[in-house]
Formats: C-alpha cells, structure tokens, sequence
C-alpha cells in the first residue's frame, strides 16, 4: 500500500509538471505571435464585479470594461460561459466566436485559470437571471505559469495558507472579506481619533532602551554606529516624551516586536495602538475605550452586536467595571483585603495551588490567582481595575491606597484587549521604580524593564497628569471579523522558514 501511495504521489507530480509544461509552452507561442502578455502596461478599468451586479438597472445594456483572474471557463462550441474574479467578487462572462472573431476566440480557448484578462463589453441577464457581460474584447494581461488550487477543495493546507496568503486570497473569499474589514477597521480607528483632536504620530522602532512594557526584546547590531539596539516593545516612552512637548493628544498605530512564543493570541510582531491625552486619567481612557469600540463596530459591521465563536457580545451596552481584588474574590473567593502580608498572600497560593516564584511579592501573586481563576470568565466586555504596584511600574499610586495604581485592562473574550493607566508623572517616583525593575531583572526576570535616563529627564522637565491607553489591534479584527486565532488577520505571519528559507 505505502509503495501505491508513493506510485500515486509520483504519477501526480509527473501530471502537474506536465501542465506546468504546457503553461510554459502556451507562453512561448505568445511571445512569438508578438503578444507578450507582459509587456502590456496598463488596462482601462470602469468598474468593478460586485458594482454591476448590485446596481445592475444602471448598467443593464451599457458597455462596460474590468480586469481580473480567470476562475472558471466553459467552452462550448462557438460560445463559452467563463467568470472573472477582482478585489469585489466576481462575475461571469458570456464569449463568443461571432462576437470576437476566429482568431481571438481561439486564443481565449487556450487561456487557462489563473491568467488575468481584462474584458470590454455590454451588461445583460441571462434567462436564468444572472447578471452577466457580452464580451466584446478581451485581452491577456497577464500568463499564469503557475496552476491554482483545485477550486472545489480551494487551499485547505492550512501552513500553505499563511505561507502563500496571495494564493489563500485568490481561493478563498471570505479571507480577503477578513482583511479588507481590517482596513476598514484601522481606518475607522483613525476617523474617530481624527475627530477628537487626536494628532497621528510615528516614533522610532530601533531603541537603544526597549521599554514601556512587560517584554523580552529582539536584539540587533547597528553597525555604522557600532552598537547593540532593540526592536520597540512598545511606543510608551516616546509618546510621552510628546506630550511633556506640549502636543497633548498623540496616537501611533504600528508594528511592536516582542522575542516571545507563537500560538493563537500572539505573533512575535505584532500592530499596537497607543494613545495619550494630557490633562485626563484612566477614567477618562475607560470612556474612550468604550466610545471607540462602539464607533468601529458601528461603522465597519453597522452594528454594534458582534458575535465570536458563537458567543453574542453587544458593544452598545455600558461596560462593566471591577477592581482585580474584587474579581478575585468573585471567581477565586480569597479576599486580598483581608491579606495583608507577603507570607499570607504565599499561604493563599499555596492553598489554591498557585504556582509562584521567590522574586513575587504580594501584589505579583494576586496578579497569578487573576490569570488563573479570573480573566476566562470576562467574555462581555469588562474593565478590570486598580492592580497592584508591583506589576505597574509606569503607572500612578491610588492616592487612597498606594499599594495599588489607577490602571485598567480592558477584556473580551476572557482576552486582554487594551491596557491603560492615569501616567506616572513624578520623575523621583518614576526612578525609583526603574531602580526596582532593575533588581528584577538582576534576579534573572528577562521582562523587567531598565532605567531611560532620557525619558526621566523628560518627566524632570514636566509631564501634565496624563491618561494613556495601548491597543492591540489584531485581537481587535479577530473579535470583529470572528476569526479564530491572530494569523487569520496577519496578512503575513511569522513563520519557521523552510530548510532555511520560505519556499
């Protein structure tokens, strides 16, 4: 059997090479008739699939010309039934050799699926009612040398799909559908932000001092300066540098890295969103987030019901609030007000089975019992409020309870979707909180962040109390486009390459 299998994986090759060939050849009598497809520089197009068979009264009997790929072809005798697909869909094509002459006919005869063509001619319905066009002209733009994925089964191997998105998004419609609400979702987050005097700004991604959050960076060699730099974990540090200038309202959409592991919520690289407004704290960043929520779905999905893995979350009711010592409480039924030391908060771990290390203090063993009995219950969305200082090293004390910081995280999904703070400005508190990541990362924590001279230089200068909030926008687009892990809305993801290369 396994010999037959073999024969039969063989006997596949041999056929594919084979087409290849005849692809090649089909391309090489082109070129000498004098009509290289490649060489052909531009094509006229008025409108698109979709277009005219939503508003197929507009353009009923009227000439019309587009440009697509090949997906289906039918031939049959003197006429031919083919269609073609664009970014909007696709529509089908009547051909005939009365209308297009012997000749050009027998060239369409011989393009294959795949080739891209553009098309002229009259919009009309057929007597089963599909809209369609006469096809007065038609022209190879561009030879397919390759061969498609059977259409039937489309590109199923689900690495191939993320390796070969071009040809995942040729196949499968509902993947462009997936990417193209991205955009509209980026775009949407800017209009909103435009609108509220946000100002769009773009800060370095190669740092000497990789901060602003809880990550392990990549490191790199700049060699006309001689020196090892980091790609940004986050656009913190530099954005508030901004607002101590004076510029009050800032946002960056872009791309973060962080040396960390693969799975369904996380890609090494990755879009971030952060935003900052002078004179607000993380109150005023809770209603900006439940604001801006609201506005994307709205505008994107035109409504602000969204439903995730069969599970029905509705945007437009208000979201809830709890502080994580009440979360905890609720889901894990230890009190941490009741807790008031570090042996005691070691003692509830160990009741609950709570794995912790020796560097954790009380507040980084409340986080453990939060990750661990608290954040799968958030599915509607939730803010989680007031952490502890241990784990916020960026962030303002509660001026009633300093043990903790005005910090929130927001959740959907049981996923963490933004993190906000009211910004630490006291440049004296902020060093000596550098000071204690510092131990952390002596004592072997790779996340810890190190002490940036310049930015406490900035914070000396003087930073206005400041609200500032990050989003991650890829678990956005999967909530919104109901995709089930974050390649699915990464046009490219990162990939182990291929004996040492992508093939």
């Amino acid at each position: 059997m396994a010999e037959q299998n073999g024969s039969g994986k063989q006997e596949k090759q041999q056929d594919v090479n084979q087409l290849l060939k005849v692809r090649r050849e089909k391309f090489d009598e082109l070129c000498e008739m004098g009509r290289n497809p490649f060489e052909i520089t531009k094509y006229n197009v008025t409108v698109h699939a979709q277009e005219v068979k939503d508003q197929f009264e507009s353009f009923e009997n009227k000439d019309v010309s587009l440009a697509g790929r090949l997906m289906s072809k039918r031939v049959m005798g003197k006429a031919s039934f083919c269609n073609v697909q664009d970014l909007s869909g696709s529509i089908q094509l009547y051909v005939t050799r009365d209308e297009l002459g012997e000749e050009e006919y027998k060239l369409f005869k011989r393009m294959d699926i795949g080739d891209i063509v553009g098309v002229s001619g009259f919009v009309f319905q057929t007597k089963t009612g599909e809209v369609s066009i006469h096809v007065k002209e038609v022209t190879l733009l561009t030879k397919s040398l390759q061969i498609l994925p059977e259409k039937f089964h489309g590109l199923t191997n689900t690495d191939m799909r993320y390796r070969q998105r071009y040809v995942d998004l040729i196949m499968n419609q509902e993947v462009k559908d997936t990417f193209v609400k991205r955009s509209k979702i980026i775009s949407a987050i800017r209009r909103y932000l435009d609108k509220e005097g946000f100002m769009e700004v773009e800060t370095p991604m190669l740092v000497a001092n990789a901060g602003g959050a809880a990550a392990r960076p990549f490191e790199t060699h700049f060699n006309a300066l001689d020196e090892d730099i980091k790609l940004r974990i986050s656009l913190e540090l530099y954005l508030k540098r901004l607002i101590v200038g004076g510029l009050e309202r800032v946002y960056e959409i872009g791309r973060v890295f962080r040396n960390e592991g693969l799975d369904t919520r996380h890609n090494p690289e990755f879009t971030l969103m952060e935003l900052y407004q002078a004179y607000t704290d993380y109150n005023g960043m809770m209603d900006l987030t439940e604001n801006l929520y609201r506005y994307v779905a709205q505008e994107v999905l035109g409504t602000t019901k969204i439903t995730y893995n069969g599970i029905d979350m509705d945007l437009g009711q208000p979201f809830a609030r709890i502080t994580m010592v009440d979360a905890v409480k609720q889901y894990a039924g230890v009190d941490f007000n009741e807790i008031h030391t570090l042996e005691e908060a070691r003692a509830a771990a160990k009741d609950k089975n709570i794995e912790y290390e020796e560097r954790h203090k009380k507040g980084d063993i409340l986080n453990l019992f939060f990750e661990e009995f608290v954040e799968a219950h958030l599915i509607q969305p939730t803010f989680v409020m007031d952490h502890p200082i241990e784990i916020s090293p960026l962030t303002k004390k509660k001026p009633e309870n300093p043990e903790y910081v005005e910090r929130f995280e927001f959740f959907m999904n049981g996923w963490e979707m933004a993190n906000a703070y009211s910004e630490l400005n006291d440049p004296i508190d902020q060093r000596a909180r550098f000071k204690a990541q510092e131990e952390l990362l002596a004592q072997g924590d790779e996340e810890a962040n190190t002490t940036d001279e310049d930015f406490l230089n900035a914070l000396d200068i003087g930073m206005p109390p400041t609200g500032g909030i990050g989003f991650g926008i890829d678990r956005m687009c999967m909530l919104l486009t109901d995709s089930a892990a974050i390649r699915d809305v990464l046009l490219f993801p990162t990939m182990k390459s291929l004996g040492g290369k992508d093939q």
